[in-house]
């Protein structure tokens, strides 16, 4: 079977949305020359109508694919940077996301935010290095996290179809990812439906986008000693609460990591919730970016403010004990 990076699995979602329904439209800075490679191509199949350069001004462009979407089409916007998700919160958590809310649903508004290299990525420094799907999973957008291929494909059509804002972070961590697929089996994925991607009998990873291959790793090497369950919500909003419930029903052990900062953090929610609604044999345990992080510059600093299989493997070690 071909591979498929994670990156062209956006690309061919967004080729294939564009091709099937002519009210999408993709728009962003430099989307015509495909600066992410996620845009490769777009331009010559679907011409300058289709692929829309935009001005240096997030607020606008962001507020005009509202309108668009209010109008009856269906935008995409590329951002390729995700702190400049902080610029436009205003235009997607209070504008785009409450529309349908305050209009009983008389009003639609299905634009997607895609995030083509959220989270750190070598020497692109504090300013660059967020990952915030936290906080639009906070204030109630959709938001997804995939962590292969075929999950980025199928997951960024259901973000294109679906009829309400989606926020789509696509992590640096992610995108080198390659798997063998079966273009032909490529499909949508469901919003708010989990994926387990190891099964297990001793303790649950609950593991966010790149993440998930680190918890693998794990799992792999403590597979002498413990079982461990490695389970992808792949929508961090909605979570899937009934998936998770019947991992750690099975397990009894919870631990999750999360590439966010730790207070308010989705790890700090999924915590949470295990505590008011499962019965679990010993205390969780969560590993995430420090309280307050902002990741430095240099390269030791920044994999040292990053969670990573070291904590991972104490974590895990140290619920088992419990």
């Amino acid at each position: 079977m071909p591979w498929l990076s994670y990156q062209k699995a956006l690309n061919r979602a967004l080729g294939d949305e564009l091709a099937s329904d002519p009210a999408v439209f993709v728009l962003g800075e430099d989307v015509r020359v495909a600066v992410s490679n996620v845009t490769a191509g777009l331009l010559h199949r679907f011409g300058p109508d289709r692929v829309l350069d935009t001005p240096l001004s997030e607020q606008a462009f962001t507020s005009f694919a509202t309108g668009a979407a209010l109008a009856g089409l269906r935008p995409v916007i590329e951002f390729q940077i995700p702190s400049l998700m902080f610029l436009v919160f205003e235009q997607i958590a209070n504008q785009a996301h409450k529309f349908s809310l305050m209009t009983g649903g008389q009003c639609r508004v299905p634009v997607t935010y895609l995030v083509p290299g959220s989270g750190s990525r070598t020497g692109w420094a504090g300013q660059h290095s967020d990952h915030p799907y936290g906080l639009f999973a906070h204030v109630g957008v959709k938001t997804v996290v995939p962590a292969t291929p075929t999950d980025a494909y199928g997951l960024l059509v259901s973000a294109i179809r679906d009829d309400d804002p989606v926020a789509v972070f696509a992590p640096a961590g992610a995108l080198g990812v390659r798997e063998d697929v079966d273009f032909a089996t490529l499909a949508p994925v469901p919003l708010g439906i989990g994926r387990v991607h190891r099964a297990g009998a001793d303790v649950t990873v609950v593991a966010i986008g790149h993440l998930v291959h680190d918890a693998l790793a794990i799992a792999e090497e403590l597979a002498a000693e413990a079982s461990v369950e490695v389970f992808d919500p792949r929508t961090v909003y909605p979570f899937d609460w009934d998936g998770l419930a019947a991992s750690v029903a099975k397990t009894g052990r919870l631990v999750v990591i999360d590439d966010g900062n730790r207070s308010c953090g989705v790890a700090a929610e999924v915590l949470a919730t295990a505590a008011e609604r499962f019965g679990l044999a010993a205390p969780p345990a969560r590993v995430t970016r420090p309280d307050g992080a902002v990741l430095p510059f240099a390269l030791e600093l920044d994999r040292a403010v990053q969670p990573g299989r070291a904590q991972l493997l104490t974590a895990i070690q140290g619920v088992l004990k419990d």
